[in-house]
């Protein structure tokens, strides 16, 4: 095995349940079945779909700041609420509850790593009430 550095931008890491752990192309897959790592740069909120819900099912996730600044927003979870925010500065994470919908925004360029287990992952367009 040659062991080689990842360009963690460029590729997910993959754990499965062997214990085994690669680096693939990064194309979000909702019925991977291990842990992924998804690290990646936002110069805007239309680069981390702010415009979208998303729920992680099967695992909790981790939103980690590694670089400028963001916002995990979390969906009202009852009809008359408000949204939640915990906001990350570099080098903080947040631990996001499993079937909890939340998004991302920025508060300017950033660089971000999740590590969630993706297995019915989804995405849902929020609409602006």
């Amino acid at each position: 095995m040659t062991v080689a550095p990842i360009d963690l931008f460029a590729s997910f890491v993959r754990l499965d349940r062997t214990g085994q752990v690669r680096a693939e192309q990064p194309v979000f897959d909702p019925e991977w079945a291990g842990w992924q790592v998804m690290t990646f740069h936002g110069e805007t909120d239309a680069d981390v779909h702010a415009d979208h819900w998303e729920v992680h099912s099967a695992a909790d996730e981790v939103v980690s700041c590694l670089s400028g600044g963001i916002r995990v927003r979390f969906r009202p979870e009852r009809p008359d609420g408000r949204e939640e925010e915990v906001k990350l500065a570099a080098g903080t994470a947040v631990i996001v509850p499993r079937g909890r919908w939340h998004r991302i925004t920025l508060d300017g360029p950033s660089d971000i790593m999740s590590i969630t287990f993706p297995r019915g992952s989804r995405l849902e367009k929020r609409s602006e009430a």
